[in-house]
């Protein structure tokens, strides 16, 4: 991706969010030469990949598949005593995050506003391709049996429980417009939890065409 382009859509999320009367921590709003010489104090912020992420997924084509998201809080295994993580996405309309799981964390999906998000849903066979036997989910905490590949569509204010080892795929319903989705979990690892069941870049490769106007997650070691 160009980094004109992730500038561009940064600042069209910073928006959304503040439409959505969605909060930022201040440090959100940083420009780049305001995080040097910081490592001391914003520690917890680098170390657990706190902050903006923005993803083709490596296909080049953001709006086809795609996710924003800014991770509020997070821990590290090992690391902390934060056992918990937070996010929030923005989804548009027909924008894809493809099928994945995660071998460690369980998440809550959350359709905190806006349109409807459309989840499609497999559990994984022990060869981790998709199985064909049902699937058990609990949305808004009723448990559900659907099909293998069934569509559960959230409308604002609704929620998912995904639990390890469930293969998901998720975008906005078409005609509904863009959704503000929020994610609370188990500590989030996006270097080594993602089982995409296509191979597939979760971190886009940058092409630096104008400088960034903040900082993504992968920027922080090369500023901080």
């Amino acid at each position: 991706m160009k980094r004109s382009e992730i500038n561009a859509r940064i600042e069209a999320a910073e928006s959304y969010f503040a439409a959505m009367n969605f909060k930022l921590p201040p440090w959100a709003f940083r420009r780049p030469e305001d995080w040097k010489g910081r490592y001391a104090v914003d520690a917890e912020i680098v170390d657990n990949a706190l902050g903006w992420d923005l993803t083709d997924f490596g296909g080049g084509d953001f709006a086809r598949r795609g996710l924003l998201l800014f991770t509020v809080r997070n821990g590290r295994l090992g690391a902390d005593r934060k056992t918990y993580a937070e996010k929030i996405m923005i989804v548009e309309e027909s924008q894809e995050t493809p099928f994945h799981f995660h071998w460690s964390k369980m998440e809550d999906i959350i359709d905190r506003g806006g349109g409807n998000l459309v989840l499609e849903l497999y559990r994984s066979a022990a060869d981790e391709s998709l199985s064909v036997e049902d699937v058990e989910v609990r949305v808004d905490g009723e448990l559900r049996r659907v099909e293998a590949g069934a569509k559960i569509v959230l409308e604002p204010g609704q929620s998912i429980c995904l639990e390890q080892g469930m293969y998901h795929r998720f975008y906005g319903e078409e005609g509904k417009g863009r959704v503000l989705v929020g994610e609370v979990s188990a500590v989030n690892d996006d270097q080594a939890d993602n089982r995409f069941l296509e191979s597939l870049g979760r971190f886009p490769k940058i092409e630096e065409d104008e400088p960034p106007r903040r900082l993504l997650i992968s920027d922080y070691r090369s500023y901080v």
